[in-house]
């Protein structure tokens, strides 16, 4: 009985102390499943944390579940997409709670000038959730695009585990 107490208060210490951001030289390293219209793909991101409520980092996206029906042609270039990024980590300045974090940035991608709102809630010191809605502002080709140049180049939903680093 003894070693479940020790091993609970343990488990409740370890909980309490999670902090979703600390500031300069914070690291998140998320990995999640990206939705988006016409795929289903994997989202890789690494934010650093360089001042107290601001981080820098990329973000990289692969299309695995490509919907043959509309996308004829999508090469390697079409499916993959790679952004450097900015976050306003807001998490302390909103004081819901230590373990929670809400970021809206800025990203520069391969596809377009784009921005991002995302959420991280730890359930431990170096584990947690994250969602993350990401939107183009500015498009790099303005034309009509096909179903292959609307990958990464649309509204998408990015979701899954991040980790302190």
């Amino acid at each position: 009985m003894k070693h479940l107490f020790l091993i609970a208060t343990m488990l409740t210490v370890s909980f309490a102390s999670a902090q979703a951001f600390s500031g300069k030289d914070d690291k998140k390293l998320q990995v999640g499943a990206n939705f988006q219209n016409n795929a289903t793909g994997l989202n890789v991101s690494y934010d650093l944390g360089v001042g107290q409520n601001i981080s820098l980092g990329f973000s990289t996206t692969y299309a695995l579940g490509i919907d043959e029906v509309d996308v004829i042609d999508s090469g390697f270039a079409d499916c993959f997409d790679i952004r450097g990024r900015f976050n306003a980590n807001l998490g302390n300045v909103l004081k819901i709670d230590d373990n929670f974090d809400v970021y809206p940035g800025l990203s520069f991608g391969l596809k377009n000038f784009g921005g991002h709102l995302g959420m991280r809630y730890f359930f431990s010191d170096g584990f947690g959730l994250y969602t993350e809605l990401n939107t183009p502002l500015a498009k790099y080709d303005t034309g009509d695009l096909t179903a292959a140049e609307k990958l990464h180049n649309q509204f998408t939903i990015s979701l899954g585990a991040v980790f302190n680093i």
